[in-house]
């Protein structure tokens, strides 16, 4: 008890730390005190004075925020004196304010705590509002009890200009001069790039000179939009989302990963120099980090906020350093569940059956997963070309699997559902993949010497002999049209041509796999179609024509439309057809199916028709990433779990480093014009005959550069909510809506 005190506030007697201040000590007993400046993250300076409370022997009135707490204190936070005041504190701030939380004409009509910035009258709900964001200023209006303002009324509006700043809106209309803002920006990121500027009534929050922020010293990780409490800071991009969806522009990496990996801590943590830290930060998610880091989609990257100023960070790259230099920290905090004496059963050892069994087997269940292939990996093994991942990466990350307790049957290919669960399997998850290629759908497509893509690439894989001559046409615009191009190139080929019907703008191709391509002299037929093949002799004639785009599909590009008279024809040894993939779903597996002949099943829980059975991967989405795979594992991990009697928590902590410190560099020059670090990779004319990986990994010193580059936008998901009145609206990004305890 030495280091606890007791006082008394409003007649509750109130245990706290010694150091903790009057407002501490009230919010500790669910006693609510208003304040407007004061953030939990912060340190407090009673600048609004809206948090002030009597009391015993002391005189006036104090702010809570800044007031220790002692043994024997009497605190009252709320009398008809104390009220009038702050009512008063709180007509000064709206004198200066476009004053919306009085004059809202969706008050009535919408709620309370909603506010129309633009002032006008709506029958519905207005879908114009610029200021999406809870307003902390509106709650605290209608707690107090203001309904009008009485002091002469001083607000001028001011221009702004939304088109200055890249990511971040400011609109000084609407700032309060709390100051919360100045303060994260110094404290929390030691950064310091804003501050208070002019003086009297042309005080505003801005940069030195007047500079725009990425001309200043600011790193855009967005902390002073996380701790406004008006909206006059704000992301771009966030203006109609819900609030829900907040994270989508404030931690964008973070949410657009199908995992949910923890992005910007891991880039964070490499940035640091803490590698085994920031690789248990991504196996808390995956079990693949070095294929990921090799072959994953990184729609992480496609989000990221530094893009607005030059590249996105290298995301996938630094996950492939971590993963490199494994040495195995991340075992010591592993756990492993005693056993459940449930059998769960796998069907396919992809990405998605291998992560489901996994989490189940490190749940205590028994699995078994049964492959139809010679070997594990799915498509990551029979898809992916060994010169973006090798072999030896993907037996490792699947002998951890096994390790934890996964049994795998090679050879083994189920086509009952009805077989399993007489073996005893309580639950099942189907993850058979797409595995069949689709034809080219035009006369010749049987012919000998026409292949389809899927197929190509698993003889290729599983080392069978393949001959597609010297001359090769393949067909398609994505990554396995690419993948089915470069291998064909490895197995001694000279001459490679993709034919797609679009153009580069529309492939669906990841970028850099299509400036790989082209560097190893592939060359691609843009706007030709194919109409039909036949043999002359030893060789295939393709007949083609030329297109011109019309307008867009139901996928969103522009429609391919022949130009007349455009027919030509093209002589090849071989043509590979890599135009998509499906799956080949046994009847017997007595599931439910729809479109492209895929699974059907629950998008939340993975649940197929079947009682007991689930489904996820490929199956179900038709052909997709490994990331979104590796998700579905996740989920049907999760699922499967639960239907077995267990708590369906799958998470587990591998590594005490879980916040993002002060933001490192600072005195760095030209943090915001650095360019992203590129992958080094072998010459072509030293990769083309064989399969020896192509990129040979960042360097230590290019990982630690763009861990630096990185805005640390992850810090706002370790900010706290500020204290709201009782009953309001408690909200931030990435989180579920909480109501404020009226206690």
């Amino acid at each position: 008890m030495a280091d606890k005190i007791e006082l008394t506030i409003d007649d509750n007697t109130v245990e706290v730390e010694k150091g903790a201040t009057v407002l501490q000590a009230a919010q500790s007993a669910g006693i609510y005190i208003p304040t407007l400046c004061y953030h939990p993250n912060l340190q407090p300076y009673g600048g609004c004075r809206l948090c002030i409370v009597e009391i015993e022997n002391m005189r006036g009135l104090p702010t809570s925020c800044t007031t220790p707490a002692t043994e024997g204190m009497v605190v009252t936070t709320s009398t008809e004196k104390i009220q009038e005041l702050r009512r008063s504190f709180m007509q000064l701030i709206l004198t200066e304010h476009p004053n919306a939380c009085l004059t809202c004409h969706r008050r009535e009509r919408c709620g309370p705590y909603d506010i129309c910035l633009r002032n006008v009258a709506v029958t519905e709900r207005c879908v114009s509002c610029p200021n999406n964001k809870q307003c902390e200023l509106q709650y605290l209006v209608d707690y107090i009890g203001l309904k009008e303002i009485e002091l002469p009324y001083r607000y001028k509006e001011l221009p702004v200009d939304y088109t200055r700043e890249p990511l971040i809106k400011r609109d000084y209309n609407l700032c309060i001069l709390c100051g919360r803002c100045v303060q994260v920006c110094a404290e929390i990121r030691g950064i310091g790039a804003i501050s208070f500027i002019n003086r009297g009534f042309e005080t505003v929050v801005g940069t030195a000179f007047d500079r725009p922020l990425q001309d200043s010293s600011c790193r855009f990780c967005g902390a002073c939009v996380e701790v406004c409490p008006t909206g006059a800071l704000m992301d771009v991009g966030s203006e109609y989302l819900p609030e829900q969806e907040q994270e989508s522009v404030a931690v964008p990496c973070k949410y657009a990963c199908p995992a949910s990996i923890n992005v910007p801590l891991y880039v964070y943590l490499i940035g640091e120099g803490k590698y085994q830290e920031a690789l248990s930060i991504i196996r808390e998610k995956v079990p693949f980090p070095g294929a990921l880091g090799r072959v994953c989609i990184h729609p992480c990257e496609e989000a990221c906020r530094r893009e607005a100023l030059n590249e996105p960070i290298s995301i996938r790259f630094m996950k492939r350093f971590v993963a490199d230099r494994d040495n195995g920290e991340w075992k010591k905090y592993s756990k492993h569940l005693p056993k459940t004496g449930k059998k769960v059963a796998v069907v396919g050892a992809g990405p998605a059956g291998l992560t489901a069994g996994y989490y189940l087997a490190k749940a205590g269940h028994t699995v078994t997963v049964f492959e139809q292939f010679s070997r594990a990996g799915g498509m990551m093994r029979v898809g992916i070309p060994d010169y973006r991942l090798p072999p030896d990466v993907l037996d490792a990350e699947i002998a951890e699997i096994v390790s934890a307790g996964v049994d795998i049957k090679l050879n083994t290919k189920v086509e009952s559902v009805d077989w399993l669960l007489e073996q005893g399997y309580e639950a099942v998850f189907l993850g058979p993949g797409a595995h069949k290629g689709m034809t080219l759908g035009v006369d010749g497509e049987d012919l000998p010497g026409v292949f389809d893509g899927a197929s190509f690439l698993r003889d290729a894989n599983l080392g069978v002999r393949v001959d597609v001559g010297k001359k090769v046409a393949v067909i398609g615009g994505g990554n396995v049209a690419i993948d089915s191009a470069r291998v064909a190139l490895r197995l001694d080929a000279r001459e490679v041509t993709i034919v797609y019907r679009r153009t580069r703008a529309e492939m669906p191709a990841s970028p850099e796999e299509v400036e790989a391509a082209l560097e190893e002299g592939i060359k691609i037929e843009f706007l030709t179609g194919h109409l039909k093949v036949r043999q002359e002799g030893k060789h295939l004639v393709m007949t083609c024509n030329r297109n011109r785009l019309g307008e867009p599909d139901a996928s969103g590009r522009r429609r391919p439309v022949a130009i007349k008279g455009s027919e030509f024809d093209a002589e090849y040894d071989s043509i590979i057809g890599a135009i998509g993939q499906r799956p080949d779903i046994p009847a017997d597996f007595k599931v439910e199916t729809g479109r492209g002949d895929t699974i059907q099943a629950d998008s939340e829980t993975l649940a197929t028709s079947r009682q007991g059975v689930w489904a996820g991967g490929d199956a179900v989405t038709g052909p997709d990433s490994v990331i979104r795979a590796i998700a579905a594992g996740r989920t049907a991990a999760v699922s499967i779990d639960k239907y077995l009697g267990g708590s369906g928590i799958i998470d587990e902590e591998l590594t005490r480093e879980r916040t993002i410190g002060i933001c490192a560099g600072i005195t760095e020059e030209n943090f915001n014009g650095r360019p992203r670090v590129k992958m080094p990779c072998l010459p072509p004319e030293r990769v083309i005959n064989n399969f020896t990986e192509v990129e040979l990994g960042l360097p230590e010193e290019g990982a630690i550069a763009e861990g630096k580059r990185c805005f640390q936008c992850g810090v706002r998901n370790q900010i706290c909510p500020a204290p709201l009145p009782p009953g309001a609206r408690l909200k931030k990004a990435g989180q579920p809506d909480k109501v404020e305890s009226a206690a």
